[in-house]
């Protein structure tokens, strides 16, 4: 093809793994790719995961494109084009193209110049194959080019069809240029694979220690991505038996509840997925792992309320749990209590079910009215308000005419005292 050395070569997808790749035809994309190719014929190619997903069989998300331009040629090609840039890591020779009011992220070929187990110093290349040794997997060195043609120097491809996640070269080399490589090689697998590449997993084990220079933002961010993954119990599995769960957390795991919670519900979160794992032993791990105030809180508030779940719980308890803690609260607690078995799974879907049934009590009574009825402002507003809701949750919620009647006896009953 265009561009290409004499050395590469190229296979074109098949009319099977056509249909995968419909969209080659987005409108946005073919945008972004003429503009770099104007600048010079066969300068940009697909990489990544949008190849690699592809692939899978699974929608991409995000597309990532490699190209052979320096960034500020890049910059220059995209720009004659009428195309947006924004340099969103240019210290990577990274840019975000924005065409269509979407963003395409356009890589230059890097080489390492040196790393150090965290970050990698780098240098422009133009030979793709360099690019690709650097990249840590090799499901995620697959290029593709404009015209449907896969470039595949380090055999991405078989593994692609095999599913297994594997390091490129060296497994414990490319774990020493970047020790979050560990994390992402149990969540690429985790995603992808029936079984781990023992080759991986014997190196993981082997450089767990380097974790330690890693930034508690990267663990997190990783972590927070594995645990939300369906088959997360999988990766679990691996990273306790090679030792680098503890390096994330020091405390027993319980393996067992995780994967329940992920048998019941696939798509539970990484902060109840995390209050699985150690219930109370995790007070703290949020913060260990730069979890934003609210997803602590979900871990939290799960692992406190987790004794208020019982079986065969009432419609009555279960309404009157919705208005202390909410539906999605109740609903937290009541997975977490599912997944460590304080209910069973139907005890669980049966609580599920009154959660989509019963709306939010709500009590209409406010202090304006104790006070229009006869009371001064002040303490006595409060408690008699206090009186007036307990009496409301106990007779299940009432409507708004009885809460006034409620109101009204309170208030008789106050007086003649």
């Amino acid at each position: 093809m265009s561009g290409a050395n004499a050395t590469e070569s190229f296979k074109p997808l098949t009319a099977q793994q056509r249909v995968r790749f419909s969209w080659l035809d987005e409108p946005h994309l073919k945008k972004v790719i003429a503009a770099l190719e104007a600048a010079e014929a066969g300068a940009a190619r697909y990489v990544g995961g949008c190849v690699r997903d592809s692939l899978l069989g699974c929608a991409p998300k995000d597309f990532d494109v490699a190209t052979t331009l320096t960034p500020d040629a890049a910059t220059t090609a995209l720009k004659a084009a009428g195309l947006g840039v924004a340099p969103t890591g240019i210290d990577h020779g990274t840019v975000t193209a924005i065409a269509d009011h979407k963003g395409v992220e356009v890589t230059t070929l890097r080489a390492d110049v040196s790393t150090d187990g965290r970050r990698a110093t780098v240098a422009f290349t133009r030979d793709w194959a360099i690019d690709a040794g650097r990249r840590d997997f090799t499901v995620n060195a697959i290029y593709l080019t404009p015209e449907g043609e896969l470039y595949d120097p380090v055999g991405g491809v078989a593994d692609a069809e095999k599913k297994i996640v594997r390091f490129i070269g060296e497994p414990e080399a490319r774990i020493r240029e970047d020790y979050l490589r560990i994390l992402r090689f149990f969540r690429f697998s985790a995603r992808f694979c029936e079984q781990f590449d023992e080759a991986g997993l014997a190196a993981c084990a082997a450089l767990k220690d380097g974790m330690e220079q890693l930034s508690a933002e990267r663990i997190g961010a990783e972590m927070t991505g594995i645990l939300s993954l369906p088959r997360a119990a999988f990766a679990l599995e691996g990273m306790a038996q090679t030792g680098v769960l503890e390096k994330v957390w020091p405390e027993k795991p319980d393996l067992a509840a995780a994967a329940r919670m992920k048998e019941i519900e696939p798509d539970a979160s990484a902060p109840l997925m995390l209050a699985a794992l150690y219930g109370e032993a995790g007070r703290g791990i949020g913060s260990a792992l730069r979890l934003s105030n609210a997803e602590k809180a979900v871990r939290s508030n799960a692992v406190k309320n987790l004794a208020l779940i019982a079986p065969s719980i009432s419609d009555h308890i279960v309404r009157k749990l919705i208005y202390r803690l909410g539906k999605d609260g109740l609903g937290d607690a009541g997975l977490l209590a599912a997944a460590r078995g304080a209910v069973s799974a139907s005890d669980y879907g049966s609580l599920k079910d009154r959660l989509d049934r019963f709306d939010p009590p709500i009590l209409t009574v406010s202090g304006k009215d104790v006070v229009s009825a006869g009371v001064a402002p002040g303490p006595a507003v409060s408690a008699i308000l206090a009186e007036i809701e307990a009496q409301w949750i106990a007779e299940d919620f009432p409507a708004p005419a009885r809460q006034r009647e409620i109101l009204d006896a309170v208030i008789k009953a106050r007086e003649s005292a």
